[in-house]
């Protein structure tokens, strides 16, 4: 072989590899819908994995780690006969011999008495009402989540010993601190790519863009704009999707507009103190950073779609929002500055209610890396759930949307701070009920090992690890046995339930000393989102109350992204090499894209050295928000809500923030954080959803139905 059939032959690999990647793509797309297909026939009575396995191809290995629950008996891990099965109220804890990969430590307990305190059986320690006498127990073992071959996401756990105790301390020399700063404002500009129109200040014209490029974009921006602009938000148009057609997944399509060439400008690589750089690449909400060649010129073209859904407004309503939305925030902070996200600035805000005197003058030290980790495997984030037949009926009598208005600002009011205490089961075991109960009100994230009721018959109230891609699961057949993380709230919840309290014991745990590090900065975020939710429903001109609605659902995106930025996911680094330099590729990066000049890639770098990481305070709100989808008492009315006071049978979805009924419930509503608002409603006989993209139809269709009349209410 000579060097021109060798540069020939690479040229052939390389289409090859491009024509592998569509194909794998592809694939990808059939093997998910397999997946939730088969996760459907799972959801049948009578289904069994038998059955399944020989329709879908797989092994049934493969079928029980999508659908745990079908697993048959021979792989079972040592399942209890029924005869063996504990009465439900006798102290000893009614569980199977469990597999190594959900058993305890051998050490967790036996000092204990019964390896880990069965809180179920002991009332005082949470106030929770006895099981009824007369509620039999089942008569199939508990099943354990755990099966074979096919085994469910494992959750890490903390070392025994001085290994995991080690890890109950801070990183050094990382604390969250009041900055000494002010930051600087941006010379922002507001385009549609649709209509061209943009809004500088407050002047409009109409670009004439040929094409929505990158680069057609700053040539036409920086014309009529000569003094400079350094910040370009996209109201409509969607420009980075030009090319979606052409591309297997939209992260493709976003990845060749971020990276054509744009003669004049390149990447840009930061400056002064800004560490962001680079683009972003996101499917919907990307960030493309340029700056000019041989100049200090910097810019970014980003989608206003980060702040609120801007569809049905104009560049100039949206500017006027992010005007209102400045106005709103300067009233309680005078160096407020929108910057580019409202993760970004949700935090920074955060970081000026810092206390400079005081217990906390030198700043909220960070976690150890190993505990960030820790929470970033085991805390999710919002519910996301569908129920399908035969859980629901074929045909629903009617869906009715009932959304927590401004959700997340209810659950601010108290979060842990300083160096966790860690609680192991023989610890917790020794404590009073007193003190049991203290704790389990506290801010704590709790290793549990959990048993459904024998006679449950309503949704799952804990996460588990679910099989394959899913997060997160909630299982909720009588007599499951699972082991998993949760928060101090949801764990309330399971013991004080209105329906039957579940068979809780604790394994080990982290427990904070309570404090309120988010609460002024919540108080403040929630007055600017009243006031700009007064002006929405009574501002005389229809423009400006769309603009005040904006602006509102931009503050309560500084609380939401903000609380996610507390969260700091171990960083995902992305990059681009030119094709004809392939070979500098990081050894460890995913390709992630690819077009004829530009290969696309990210890598993920771990934890970063973030001052402001906080994963303890993200992890106790998305566990109290999700607590109370389920239930949440309201004590100006003297009345409990949430999907558990629904009678069983009706709950057809979650979504985050939201419960879906088949039946109206009378739950009062007064517009304030964390309360119910009937947001949309349909007369049955409704089709009952089996995707989430039907669920979404048949949402759009309610709220339509409905015709709320107000705007400023919603979440």
């Amino acid at each position: 072989m000579d060097a021109q059939t060798y540069t020939t032959a690479l040229a052939e690999l390389r289409a090859l590899r491009d024509e592998v990647k569509k194909a794998q793509a592809a694939l990808a797309r059939l093997e998910t819908q397999r997946d939730k297909q088969i996760f459907a026939l799972a959801g049948y009575e009578k289904a069994k994995a038998e059955r399944i396995a020989p329709a879908a191809g797989l092994s049934l290995a493969d079928i029980v780690r999508i659908a745990p629950h079908l697993a048959p008996q021979p792989l079972t891990a040592g399942t209890t006969p029924a005869a063996a099965v504990p009465a439900p109220d006798e102290d000893r804890p009614a569980t199977a011999d469990v597999p190594a990969s959900v058993a305890e430590p051998d050490t967790a307990g036996a000092a204990a008495g019964a390896l880990a305190p069965d809180l179920s059986s002991r009332p005082t320690a949470v106030p929770a009402p006895e099981p009824t006498p007369s509620a039999a127990p089942s008569e199939r073992a508990p099943e354990v989540l755990t099966v074979g071959d096919g085994q469910a996401r494992a959750l890490p756990n903390i070392p025994e010993g001085a290994e995991g105790d080690a890890w109950f301390a801070h990183t050094p020399n990382l604390a969250s601190t009041h900055p000494n700063f002010t930051q600087q404002a941006r010379s922002t500009v507001f385009l549609d790519t649709h209509t061209g129109v943009l809004v500088h200040r407050d002047q409009t014209v109409r670009l004439d863009l040929h094409a929505p490029t990158a680069a057609a974009i700053l040539e036409a921006v920086f014309t009529v704009v000569p003094d400079g602009v350094e910040r370009i938000y996209i109201t409509a148009g969607d420009p980075w999707h030009l090319q979606a057609d052409q591309h297997p997944f939209l992260r493709d399509a976003v990845a060749a507009w971020l990276n054509a060439p744009i003669p004049g400008w390149r990447t840009d690589t930061g400056r002064g103190k800004d560490r962001m750089a680079g683009h972003f690449v996101h499917a919907r909400n990307p960030v493309a950073r340029y700056q000019r060649e041989g100049g200090e010129q910097h810019v970014e073209i980003r989608s206003a779609g980060e702040w609120f859904d801007t569809t049905g407004a104009s560049p100039a309503i949206v500017r006027d929002a992010f005007v209102l939305l400045w106005k709103a925030l300067r009233a309680h902070w005078p160096d407020a500055v929108i910057m580019g996200s409202p993760s970004q600035t949700g935090r920074d805000l955060w970081t000026r209610t810092i206390p400079t005197k005081g217990q906390y003058a030198d700043g909220y030290p960070v976690l150890s890396e190993e505990l960030r980790g820790l929470l970033h495997a085991t805390a999710g984030q919002g519910r996301t759930e569908l129920l399908t037949p035969p859980r629901v009926p074929e045909q629903l009598p009617g869906l009715i949307e009932y959304d927590r208005t401004f959700a997340y600002a209810k659950h601010t009011w108290k979060s842990g701070v300083g160096t966790p205490q860690r609680v192991t089961a023989q610890r917790f075991a020794a404590w009073s009920e007193k003190e049991q109960t203290k704790a389990l009100f506290g801010c704590g994230h709790w290793h549990v090992r959990v048993t459904v009721p024998d006679t449950w018959n309503h949704v799952g109230i804990l996460p588990a690890p679910a099989p394959g891609d899913r997060a997160w699961h909630y299982p909720h057949t009588p007599g499951t046995t699972f082991t998993t993380w949760a928060g101090g709230p949801e764990i309330h919840t399971a013991l004080t339930n209105p329906v039957q309290p579940w068979k809780i014991e604790i394994l080990d745990g982290l427990l904070w000393t309570d404090g309120k590090p988010l609460d002024d900065w919540s108080k403040k975020l929630k007055e600017a989102w009243s006031s700009l939710a007064a002006q929405a429903e009574l501002h005389g001109d229809p423009d400006q109350r769309l603009a005040a609605h904006l602006a509102s659902r931009a503050v309560r995106a500084l609380l939401l992204y903000g609380i996610g930025s507390f969260a700091q996911r171990p960083r995902m680094v992305n990059g681009t090499t030119p094709r004809s330099a392939e070979r500098d590729v990081p050894a460890d990066a995913e390709i992630i894209g690819f077009d004829n000049d530009t290969i696309t890639w990210q890598r993920p770098t771990g934890f970063t050295r973030d001052p402001n990481a906080h994963p303890e305070w993200a992890a106790g709100i998305w566990s109290g928000a999700r607590a109370a989808l389920l239930s949440q008492r309201m004590r100006e009315d003297n009345t409990h809500v949430g999907a558990l006071h629904a009678p069983p049978g009706t709950v057809v979805a979650f979504r985050t923030d939201a419960v879906y009924l088949t039946s109206p419930q009378n739950w009062p509503y007064h517009g304030q954080p964390g309360e119910y608002l009937r947001k949309g409603q349909l007369t049955g006989p409704v089709p009952a959803p089996a995707t989430e993209d039907e669920l979404l139809a048949l949402r759009d269709a309610g709220r339509t139905a409905l015709q709320t009349p107000s705007t400023g209410q919603g979440a």
